[in-house]
């Protein structure tokens, strides 16, 4: 990853970037994702929605999944989540979000224990 900086004692124990430096790529029209840096029990994703736009198929996960909205209004199941909302989905759940008005996410994806 870009500008990624390991610190801490050995430089192992602690990673700090900026997502911003992230290269973005896009996963659909109008969906720029960032994957962040992953470790064996998490990975972390800020996602980009243009407006109109919705996720290009169902999403299913075998480990649990969270989001928080940063910015704009996802609608996801048919539950509207503007910012400051975090939603956790369970190993086994499936979803495909879309926005009306456009939103910034920020995930992580457990890892299997």
């Amino acid at each position: 990853m870009s500008n990624e900086t390991p610190t801490g004692t050995d430089n192992t124990l602690k990673t700090v970037i900026h997502v911003e430096d992230v290269e973005p790529h896009e996963v659909a029209p109008g969906i720029l994702r960032r994957k962040l840096p992953a470790t064996s029990y998490a990975r972390g994703w800020l996602i980009d929605f243009a407006a109109g736009t919705e996720w290009p198929e169902i999403d299913e996960h075998d480990t649990e999944e969270r989001y928080f909205v940063l910015s704009g209004e996802v609608i996801d199941g048919g539950e509207r989540h503007g910012p400051g909302t975090y939603v956790i989905f369970a190993p086994g759940s499936k979803h495909r979000p879309r926005t009306e008005t456009g939103a910034r996410m920020l995930g992580i994806s457990l890892m299997d224990a």
